[in-house]
């Protein structure tokens, strides 16, 4: 089944609000199986209304709208639906009743314009709205079907989940599956260039490549009839595709790389730190952000200048003006005085411009990763990355910096033991 997506609201149109809606049904959409065509947003307009109905049902078998329902006078998504199915609006009075004591059970005085909450429809269906006063309905008309559900996020997510989704899973005949694989290392170009043989003639599964800050993604996707058959279609392409790629893939659940790392950590038990100085802490915050990072990441060195990394860290000043501050060298010092500082397993340290400016004969974007870590016998072993980027933008040499860290340690983590 065909679908389109259909916000309505001035305030969508001005930047006020953040069409977030529309993400989450086309999401829950597409795990159904329904295949979303167009996402549209109006204006509290009824004609333009009317008129997108009218455009959406001519591709669509099912429009979702959002939207429109509460008591004021611009809330006239109800009215337009009804006119565009040639229907009339008329009381639910088991909305009434229900509506009625919301207002008593929250100490709030009910006005008059509220009761026009409880109209819908003749012929549609309601939908309870479990956290608010506006219910949602679904209408139908000659094989077409129309859902109407409220603009507030909390109220939508909680009607389509509850309501929405049952209702439609009764009426899709196919079961959709997919896996959204993350990889590094990789350009998009030449990612779809050896997936091309895969690519070419698809039908189903299907694969789709999306370029992201400084990685790429892969969607495999299958609908059949069963969940069993649409994830085994999936998985038998997931295994030519590792065949062409794994080594660039980091993970097959659509998780951030930070997230895949401190996984790792935590299942070997390793305890990592940081000693950073272009990225300015950025490597602590992303590693951080994760939940429970607290049990494998011990502790971060932000070293930024030349001082800093002498007294604080405890690199020798005769490295630094034998190899220069942006060297191979001095980041492999950083990390191993980090490793010592801190007692941790594993160290990583980053030294570099990041621009938007040349610094004297070094240019912006070139980044130094280091990584020091204890081998099984408690020797300490050293590498390190080199970033040559080409770019003048701070940020996004600051960010791809950091996730050449994380990939750094995700590589070598092997080859670390507890200390």
């Amino acid at each position: 089944m065909k679908a389109a997506i259909l916000c309505v609201g001035t305030e969508l149109l001005f930047g006020q609000t953040v069409n977030t809606n529309a993400t989450y049904i086309s999401r829950q959409l597409q795990l159904l199986g329904f295949d979303v065509l167009y996402h549209h947003v109006v204006g509290d307009n009824p004609s333009r209304l009317e008129r997108l109905i009218e455009i959406c049902f001519e591709d669509c078998d099912l429009v979702i709208t959002t939207g429109g329902l509460g008591p004021t006078e611009d809330d006239l998504t109800k009215e337009v639906i009804a006119k565009a199915l040639g229907d009339e609006l008329v009381y639910d009075e088991a909305s009434l009743a229900s509506m009625k004591k919301y207002f008593v059970e929250t100490h709030r005085k009910m006005t008059e314009n509220n009761l026009k909450q409880a109209l819908f429809p003749s012929r549609g269906k309601v939908f309870k709205n479990a956290v608010g006063t506006a219910p949602g309905f679904v209408s139908e008309k000659d094989g077409k079907y129309i859902i109407a559900l409220p603009g507030p996020p909390r109220e939508m997510m909680t009607m389509f989940d509850n309501e929405v989704m049952p209702y439609l899973s009764e009426r899709e005949n196919a079961v959709l599956y997919y896996k959204i694989v993350r990889t590094y290392g990789i350009g998009e170009s030449i990612l779809e260039t050896v997936l091309m043989p895969l690519i070419h003639g698809q039908t189903d599964p299907t694969i789709a490549t999306y370029a992201k800050e400084g990685e790429c993604s892969i969607r495999v996707t299958s609908k059949r009839e069963t969940i069993d058959e649409s994830k085994s279609a999936v998985e038998e392409m997931m295994v030519k595709i590792r065949e062409i790629i794994g080594e660039h893939i980091y993970s097959e659940d659509d998780e951030e790389m930070a997230e895949v790392l401190v996984r790792e950590l935590r299942e070997r038990k390793l305890q990592l730190s940081s000693a950073e100085s272009c990225t300015g802490g950025l490597f602590a915050g992303k590693i951080t952000d994760v939940p429970g990072a607290s049990n494998v990441y011990r502790r971060g060195y932000v070293t930024y200048s030349i001082e800093s990394k002498v007294e604080d860290l405890g690199v020798d000043q005769a490295i630094i003006d034998k190899y220069s501050v942006v060297s191979s060298e001095v980041a492999k010092e950083m990390a191993i005085k980090a490793l010592e500082k801190s007692g941790s397993d594993l160290a990583v340290s980053v030294t570099g411009i990041a621009g938007p400016s040349d610094e004297g004969d070094v240019p912006a974007g070139r980044i130094f990763m280091g990584m020091s870590w204890r081998d099984i016998d408690g020797r300490v072993k050293t590498t390190f990355k080199l970033m040559d980027s080409g770019r003048h933008d701070r940020r996004k040499n600051r960010e791809y910096a950091v996730l050449a860290m994380i990939d750094m340690v995700r590589k070598n983590i092997q080859n670390c033991s507890k200390k």
